[in-house]
């Protein structure tokens, strides 16, 4: 009895962990599909509730979808303009800045070879081999630059189409979903998915209005410490906390750099660390419980596999989107009762209990 038991268990794992080997399979070697038909999906639920509200004031179907779909677009336009504002100022400044990093480099240089003994002859051959290894690699990095590109312009293109019939046929991808879970009633699933879209939708607005504090705070905590082009810096250590621990990290390595250069003091970089930290303490602590009050609870752990995962499978494009996908499926296991393991897996230790 034990052994057919424990053989039981042995192949319902297996057969799991075939089922994921086979799906990371489909989804490596189908990501120029997904991917924007993933972003596409997101983007869906966002504007879902925004379309069904124009929708019963009187608006038809496709203007309902057109007019929301064209405001977050020109929203997000208006983002980029600002970013690559801040980022032009950035760049005519260049020339002055690196007038300082080469005094910084040649003060680096000198106490590696007095105080370390790196000497300036070892110094100068590892710079040269470093640049010959980088020229012979040039030629491929251009072409991945540009095929990136030629990518991104496509999916700009490919990703508002698929938004708009996305929502357009919603009805019709309803049906396809009943046959797919023949098992669960037509009611039910309406159910789930209006409460997967209706939290995630929150939980989007949230977040939004999250990384607009942060970044503003990051800004005038930067402009009050007197750091050059505080606004792009702020803003985007704002977006990247999106990765948890990392991304507050990373995106403090060039304000820390720019202020050092700037001014010759250890001192401002140490006060960049400290204004991001106190943001980041209020961000955890009072912003994000009262912008956001329908977490999607996934832990920590699963959040940063989630974000190693998608980096392999899906690239950058994964990165971003594997962390709302565990999102979502814990949204719908949480309304599943035989998904309660797996809900139970991805979720926090500080969830209210179930009655």
């Amino acid at each position: 009895m034990r052994r057919s038991i424990h053989s039981g268990d042995t192949n319902t794992l297996l057969t799991y962990l075939q089922y994921l080997v086979y799906g990371c399979i489909i989804l490596y070697f189908g990501k120029d599909l997904f991917i924007p038909l993933s972003f596409a999906l997101l983007i869906s639920f966002v504007l879902y509730p925004i379309c069904a509200w124009m929708e019963r004031k009187g608006t038809g179907r496709l203007i309902a979808i057109i007019l929301s779909l064209t405001v977050l677009i020109i929203l997000g336009l208006l983002l980029v303009a600002l970013l690559v504002y801040q980022l032009s100022a950035f760049v005519k400044e260049w020339p002055a800045i690196q007038l300082k990093l080469g005094n910084s480099l040649t003060q680096l240089s000198k106490f590696l070879a007095d105080v370390v003994g790196f000497s300036k002859e070892e110094q100068q051959g590892f710079i040269e081999r470093l640049s010959d290894q980088s020229g012979s690699n040039l030629i491929t990095v251009l072409r991945r630059t540009i095929s990136a590109s030629a990518v991104s312009m496509v999916l700009l293109i490919l990703i508002p189409v698929y938004v708009v019939l996305i929502l357009y046929y919603r009805r019709y991808w309803m049906k396809v979903l009943s046959r797919l879970f023949p098992t669960e009633s037509d009611d039910r699933l309406r159910e789930i998915l209006f409460l997967t879209t209706r939290a995630y939708y929150n939980f989007i607005k949230g977040m939004a209005l999250v990384y607009l504090i942060v970044g503003a705070l990051n800004s005038v905590g930067l402009l009050l410490l007197g750091v050059p082009h505080a606004v792009l810096f702020g803003f985007i250590a704002s977006i990247l906390t999106f990765i948890p621990y990392v991304g507050i990290i990373v995106g403090s390595l060039l304000p820390v750099a720019m202020s050092w250069i700037t001014y010759d003091s250890i001192w401002y970089p140490v006060g960049v660390v400290g204004i991001f930290t106190f943001v980041q303490y209020l961000e955890a602590n009072v912003i994000f419980p009262l912008a956001v009050s329908n977490r999607l609870n996934v832990n920590t752990l699963v959040m940063l596999l989630a974000i190693f995962a998608g980096g392999i499978l899906w690239g950058m494009a994964g990165m971003i989107l594997f962390v709302p996908f565990a999102g979502i499926l814990k949204l719908i296991a949480d309304h599943n009762p035989r998904w309660k393991t797996l809900s139970l897996l991805l979720g926090t230790d500080n969830e209210k209990a179930s009655p």
